[in-house]
C-alpha cells in the first residue's frame, strides 16, 4: 500500500462539520455550532464573517452540510445545511451563499434555497445533513429520519431521503422521480433512509454513493438509483422500532446496499472517492469517515456497485480521533476533518 503524509492545517476546531476547496486552493469549512473558516493557500487561517444569528444547534443537528457551486470561480457561490430557528419553528433549510475575493465575509444570497425539511426538535437526531453536486449540476441533499418512524417510507415528507434540487432556483431538479405522483415530495429523489451522512460522486461514472449510520448493526455504504428505497422502516406500530433491518429486502424498490459493517456499527460518515495516478494503488477507492472506530475506511467497488475489497488508511486508523468528514480537493489531496471537540483539526492527506 502506497505511504501516506498527514499534516494539520487548521487546530482548535469546534465539530467541522464540512469542507469544500475553490478553484485558487482555498479551503472553506464549518463548524456545527456555527461558524466559517477560509485555510488560504498561503497556510493562512481567518474566520469568514457570517450570520448564524437563526442557527439551530441541538445535538446531532447544526450547521452541517457545504459544498461549492460549479461555477464557484465565477459566481462565488456556496450552499450550507442547517438547523433553523424563526421564532418558535425549528426546521432544517439550505442557504445559498456567495463569499467576498478574500475570503472575509460571507453573505447570504438564497435564504433559503430549500425549506421544509423536519427536524427533530427536542433533541436534533437523525438531522442528516449532507450537499453534494451531481454530474448533472444538480445539488443532492441528504437528511435525516430525525428518529420519527414513518418518515423513511412516506413520500410526503422530506425528511429520510436524498433530495435533488436546482442550485439556481431552489426548485425540485429536472427529472426527478416522483415529480408527477401526487401526494409525493417533486424534491425527493431517493427514500428509505435513516440518516445519510456521507454522499460521494464517483469520478466518471455519474454515480452516488450514500453512508449511511445504522442502529446497533449494519452501517450501508449503497449505490443511489432515481426513485429507489433505502429499505428502512422503523414504524412499526406507529412508534420507532430500531430493531428493523437497515434494509428490507420485502419493500418496494429496494437498493442493495454495497457494503454493511455488521454489529455493530462504526458510525459511517463523510464519503469521497480517490482519483488520480499520484494515489497509486489507491487510485478509485472509496473512503469513508469512521467515528466509532476513528479512521478512514476504503473500499474498492465495482462498476456495478459490488464490493471488491475493504481495508483502513494505517496512518489514520486511531490516530486523530472521529473523523467526520473525507473529501478529495480539486489539487487532488484528501482533507480530513475530526469530530472530537473544541480540539479538532483539519488535515490534508497526500501519496508518497
Amino acid at each position: 500500500m502506497p505511504a501516506l503524509t498527514v499534516d494539520v492545517l487548521a487546530d482548535g476546531l469546534d465539530h467541522p462539520w464540512d469542507v469544500a476547496q475553490a478553484p485558487d486552493g482555498t479551503l472553506l469549512l464549518d463548524e456545527r455550532g456555527g461558524g466559517l473558516t477560509a485555510v488560504l493557500p498561503d497556510g493562512t487561517v481567518q474566520e469568514v464573517a457570517a450570520d448564524f444569528d437563526d442557527l439551530f444547534a441541538t445535538g446531532e443537528t447544526g450547521l452541517m452540510g457545504l459544498t461549492l457551486d460549479p461555477g464557484f470561480g465565477q459566481n462565488r457561490r456556496f450552499y450550507t445545511c442547517q438547523g433553523r430557528q424563526d421564532g418558535g419553528d425549528r426546521s432544517i433549510v439550505v442557504v445559498a451563499w456567495t463569499v467576498d475575493a478574500g475570503w472575509r465575509t460571507a453573505t447570504r444570497v438564497a435564504d433559503p434555497l430549500l425549506a421544509g425539511i423536519p427536524v427533530n426538535e427536542r433533541t436534533g437526531r437523525h438531522g442528516g445533513c449532507r450537499l453534494r453536486v451531481d454530474p448533472s449540476g444538480a445539488l443532492l441533499v441528504s437528511t435525516g429520519d430525525n428518529a420519527v418512524g414513518t418518515n423513511p417510507q412516506d413520500l410526503a415528507t422530506l425528511a429520510g431521503k436524498v433530495l435533488r434540487i436546482d442550485p439556481g432556483t431552489g426548485a425540485p431538479a429536472a427529472g426527478n422521480p416522483f415529480a408527477d405522483r401526487p401526494g409525493a415530495a417533486a424534491f425527493a429523489w431517493t427514500y428509505g433512509h435513516r440518516n445519510v451522512q456521507g454522499l460521494a460522486v464517483r469520478p466518471g461514472s455519474g454515480q452516488v454513493y450514500a453512508a449511511e449510520q445504522g442502529t446497533d448493526r449494519d452501517d450501508e455504504v449503497t449505490l443511489l438509483q432515481a426513485g429507489g428505497n433505502g429499505g428502512y422502516d422503523p414504524a412499526g406500530d406507529g412508534g420507532y422500532d430500531e430493531r428493523v433491518p437497515m434494509t428490507d429486502p420485502a419493500l418496494p424498490d429496494v437498493l442493495p446496499a454495497t457494503w454493511a459493517s455488521g454489529d455493530p456499527t462504526i458510525a459511517v460518515s463523510g464519503a469521497t472517492f480517490l482519483a488520480g495516478e499520484a494515489w497509486g494503488a489507491y487510485d478509485g477507492l472509496l473512503l469513508l469517515g469512521v467515528q466509532k472506530d476513528e479512521g478512514v475506511l476504503a473500499l474498492r467497488v465495482g462498476e456495478d456497485g459490488a464490493l471488491l475489497e475493504q481495508f483502513r488508511l494505517p496512518e489514520l486508523d486511531g490516530t486523530y480521533g472521529r473523523i467526520r468528514t473525507v473529501q478529495l480537493g480539486t489539487d487532488g489531496a484528501l482533507y480530513v476533518t475530526t469530530d472530537n471537540g473544541d480540539d479538532d483539526v483539519l488535515l490534508r492527506v497526500t501519496p508518497g
